[in-house]
């Protein structure tokens, strides 16, 4: 009679109608608590996963997974490199560059920029910006015509179109009678990229390689050579790899050596708002405890009888679990639901808001990207709503076990 009792009462304890309507409150705020904090873990680590990839996709994009450089931070031989770095099965791409600082003119308008010298012939294997041209093409830049390709932000700083000239200073100084002059060149833009990351396309210029090299006076050097692997999160074995192999004269260095203080940072950050926003969870819990306890008290009648009638305090307890166990599921089913529901149409609701509202909630000159992108890990939705659950339970412990030794001796003589 008594294996399914407990799993019977407590879901008709569930459903049914009480006499203390502020249970029944505090039980639907449990149920919310919980939902809510579901929904909230799982929308704000999705999103904080679609930050931080869409910030290494963006990066890497126009950066490289590893660079080889001399000491001195120049390459001679860099074809000879190469070709020993394309041994590594790892390896699919590599490509020299020429990396120094200058300032673009153009009228009155004048800007700060990084200046990158490339080879065309070899850029498409290490990065995207061939296919972030928005006018113009990278193609364009070829030796001996001075052509300059520019970020999207960095043009409309300068007030430049394609076809228009700007002037680039550099700090490789000129010696003479009128003595030391800073380096003086005028490019014509012959393209404009936008990568999506305001880093880039407000600060970043593209040179032909070669004429790079006359401007920073490097004959037959480069700064180093980039490359790209099949899996970028190979990149520290494969820097080790190289350097313990045949490229243990030159500095190896991987992207997660160069913007590690930023990826740890987002990962930190991840870790503690999914500390804090439990912290909705364990409330909604504690909620589930009051209730249950205030379940007790109102039911205490109902305990005394089943004891007498032979319900052994092991039947009691589990079926005041069964009541908190639904209260816990359900709230995390809605929260599952919820959560995911957000998480998967975040690039669909926040441009929704931002048009209603009047307003943008990432400005380009602030942060790194413009849109809210969302990364859904179902490791971590399974991760939290087993957390969900684990509290829920756990909250039912106390008042299942305080109703499974009542006395029913006790409560009948008061009854």
């Amino acid at each position: 009679m008594f294996k399914s009792l407990p799993l019977f009462i407590g879901l008709r304890y569930t459903r049914a109608k009480r006499r203390n309507h502020f249970i029944s409150f505090i039980s639907l705020t449990s149920m919310l608590g919980i939902a809510l904090g579901v929904t909230a873990l799982i929308t704000v680590l999705s999103v904080m996963n679609g930050f931080e990839k869409e910030l290494r996709e963006r990066i890497l994009g126009m950066a490289s997974h590893a660079t080889i450089t001399g000491y001195d931070n120049t390459l001679q031989n860099w074809q000879g490199l190469a070709d020993i770095a394309h041994q590594h099965p790892e390896v699919v791409g590599a490509a020299p560059y020429i990396e120094g600082e200058g300032m673009l003119s153009n009228g009155e308008q004048v800007s700060g920029v990084a200046l990158r010298g490339i080879d065309v012939a070899y850029e498409g294997e290490v990065s995207e910006v061939a296919e972030k041209m928005i006018s113009g093409d990278l193609a364009l830049l070829q030796p001996g015509e001075y052509g300059i390709v520019l970020g999207i932000d960095l043009a409309r700083s300068l007030g430049v179109l394609l076809g228009d000239k700007v002037s680039l200073i550099v700090s490789k100084a000129n010696i003479s009678p009128a003595g030391i002059m800073p380096r003086m060149k005028r490019f014509t833009v012959v393209g404009i990229f936008e990568v999506g990351m305001y880093e880039y396309d407000s600060s970043l210029a593209l040179l032909q390689i070669k004429d790079a090299a006359k401007l920073y006076k490097m004959d037959g050097e480069v700064t180093g050579l980039r490359l790209k692997l099949k899996d970028m999160f190979m990149a520290p074995q494969v820097a080790r790899e190289l350097v313990d192999g045949q490229l243990g004269s030159y500095y190896m260095s991987d992207w997660t050596r160069k913007h590690a203080n930023f990826f740890r940072a987002i990962q930190i950050e991840k870790t503690m708002m999914f500390l804090i926003l439990s912290l909705i969870i364990a409330v909604a819990a504690f909620n589930i405890v009051s209730t249950l306890v205030m379940v007790v008290t109102d039911k205490s009648a109902d305990i005394a009888i089943l004891r007498t009638l032979g319900a052994t305090p092991t039947t009691v307890l589990l079926i005041f679990m069964v009541q908190g166990c639904v209260i816990g599921f359900i709230g995390t089913a809605l929260g599952f639901i919820g959560g995911v529901s957000l998480a998967m149409n975040v690039d669909t609701i926040v441009p929704a808001l931002e048009s209603l509202f009047k307003t943008k909630f990432l400005d380009a000159s602030v942060y790194y990207i413009t849109e809210l992108p969302s990364d859904l890990h179902w490791d971590d939705v399974i991760k939290i709503t087993s957390i969900s659950f684990v509290l829920s339970l756990l909250a039912t412990l106390y008042p299942a076990w305080n109703a499974s030794k009542m006395q029913p001796a006790e409560v009948l003589r008061h009854e």
